[in-house]
């Protein structure tokens, strides 16, 4: 039996249905880790278990509400072609963290250089903002450039107060960096495992599939929403013992 806290949104075998995400890849693409979230295949393509999916929903989403609760930084990460724009919305959307470009190899693991890129960033911001008559239009324009990329990397991150606290992935194959950084230092990870993918490493997996734009819009939603509606409980408790 799945039960769900009542606070976590509630995630039903027909909107998944709806969003494709039980479409794994074709049966020959498959990783042989992921055997115990796959229902069966049909046409040649892995139908993954969404009774699993689910229960491994929910128990994610838990996870997640529980850190937004405590004010935790949760870093979503999707550099895909059909991630990328959907990733950044709903961070934004629940004040949080994206990368959603590139990952930078040290992101993580080197997170004092990371640090000073982000520095260099918000001092050309400025440099910029309150534009000096001491710089030549060639300065600027070198500025304007440097702050495009620079913000390319590291715009989601660069209003994050110290290393994230929980990361949550789409397509870790693609991310395999970010999985193995976030292995080597301890920071836990949710993530979306396809049939294709290495559920070793994951803390959280959530059995679906991480391509179709409708699924990866269907679990940052559910993210989202349940990370300010955590923050919204969190901070009415806050008040009521103010008054208390």
């Amino acid at each position: 039996m799945n039960v769900k806290p009542e606070y976590i949104m509630n995630v039903t075998i027909k909107e998944l249905l709806d969003a494709g995400i039980h479409f794994g890849h074709r049966t020959n693409r498959w990783n042989p880790k992921m055997a115990q979230y796959i229902y069966g295949h049909r046409n040649g393509i892995h139908i993954i278990d969404l009774q699993q999916t689910v229960t491994y929903f929910h128990q994610a989403l838990k996870v997640v509400s529980d850190f937004a609760a405590e004010g935790k930084n949760i870093l979503f990460v999707g550099t895909k072609r059909q991630a990328s724009e959907i990733i950044e919305r709903y961070a934004i959307e629940c004040n949080q963290f994206f990368i959603n470009k590139r990952w930078l190899g040290g992101m993580l693991t080197n997170w004092d250089t990371i640090q000073n890129s982000i520095r260099k960033l918000k001092d050309l911001e400025d440099i910029l903002e309150n534009k000096s008559n001491s710089y030549t239009k060639k300065e600027i324009l070198n500025f304007e450039n440097s702050v495009e990329k620079l913000n390319k990397a590291l715009g989601g991150i660069k209003n994050m107060s110290g290393q994230p606290d929980l990361i949550f992935i789409i397509d870790t194959n693609k991310e395999i960096l970010a999985v193995k950084e976030a292995n080597k230092i301890g920071i836990p990870i949710v993530a979306v495992i396809d049939s294709n993918s290495d559920p070793v490493g994951i803390d959280f997996p959530i059995p679906g599939n991480d391509d179709a734009i409708r699924s990866i819009e269907y679990y940052c939603n559910a993210l989202s929403k349940t990370i300010l509606d955590s923050n919204k409980k969190s901070n009415s408790a806050i008040e009521t013992e103010k008054i208390d």
